[in-house]
């Protein structure tokens, strides 16, 4: 008797283990398949996530420290080369306003200015206007360059200084002519006064100041035989045709001036050879020196490729 109830004891012992042993498989059944769930999901969600982020990820356009994005028709502006952006209150058809037939992924070269103190784009309809910031993209400020521009074309924005800048705007093209204004700024690009501009017609091909007083604009871009150079050493008030001296040697060859620059007690100038030069594979440039403010030039020597840039 004694022997049968130590036998029921021990299958009643063996059933709760069995018991137990089953509720704690099952407990641990359902918490793995609890984890498994999401586990098995997880690389799908990193994928859609990834592909979330290249689509509204934004790329800047050049690997500068501070470059732009065009992308999903907005202007955006990077400081760190793409970690963080800030949107640029500019519609972007507006910055592509006029004569222009290039691409809309990359802004005109000329119409904008970056820099650590200042960010800036030339844009507008009928008026031209240059927005601009100095805070890294917190506040904007706005200048109206020109108030009614007839179809511009060329447009070229910049600043010599916190204060001082200049835009060259060109316009209402008919074959190979074209009209082109100056403007300034005193005030780092809030109020600009127009200059009075050269008596030539031609297409422009580069144009600018070099400090507050002195100023070139370069014409002809179509065929040129020759420089035709103006400079203003008076703020724009009056402009005069450079007499540049070309050694017989590089008649027709170096036809199309540059925009100077200062050297030491001297003004430099590269002049090029146009779109069609074939001179020694086309792309050496003549560089000429200039003692009397960009009056006359005289030759100094060939510039090849490299040197150039």
């Amino acid at each position: 008797m004694k022997g049968v109830l130590l036998l029921k004891k021990w299958i009643l012992s063996l059933s709760g283990g069995l018991v137990i042993g089953i509720i704690i498989s099952t407990i641990m059944y359902e918490n793995q398949t609890h984890v498994a769930v999401p586990q098995s999901n997880l690389p799908k969600v990193e994928q859609e996530n990834a592909q979330q982020n290249q689509t509204n990820g934004l790329r800047p356009v050049t690997y500068e420290q501070i470059s732009y994005s065009l992308q999903n028709e907005e202007l955006n502006i990077t400081y760190n080369k793409g970690e963080d952006w800030v949107r640029v209150p500019i519609e972007k058809d507006s910055l592509f306003v006029g004569e222009y037939n290039g691409s809309k992924d990359e802004l005109i070269p000329g119409s904008y200015i970056f820099s650590d103190a200042r960010v800036g784009f030339i844009y507008g309809t009928d008026s031209i206007l240059f927005k601009f910031s100095r805070d890294h993209g917190v506040t904007w400020q706005e200048g109206v360059i020109s108030k009614n521009f007839p179809y511009v074309r060329y447009r070229k924005v910049d600043f010599l200084n916190d204060q001082f800048g200049y835009a060259v705007l060109t316009g209402d093209r008919t074959m190979s002519q074209e009209f082109s204004a100056v403007f300034l700024t005193h005030d780092g690009g809030i109020t600009w006064d127009e200059t009075t501009t050269p008596p030539s017609t031609r297409i422009i091909a580069d144009g600018g100041f070099i400090d507050e007083n002195t100023g070139f604009m370069s014409y002809g871009t179509i065929n040129p035989d020759k420089p035709d150079l103006y400079v203003t050493q008076d703020g724009g008030q009056t402009w005069h045709a450079s007499v540049i001296e070309i050694p017989e040697q590089y008649d027709l060859i170096f036809v199309q001036a540059e925009l100077p620059i200062r050297e030491e007690d001297h003004l430099s100038l590269l002049i090029n050879q146009g779109s069609n030069g074939d001179y020694a594979g086309g792309k050496v440039k003549g560089k000429f020196i200039s003692k009397d403010n960009g009056l006359t030039w005289s030759f100094a020597m060939e510039v090849q490729p490299n040197e150039a840039e």
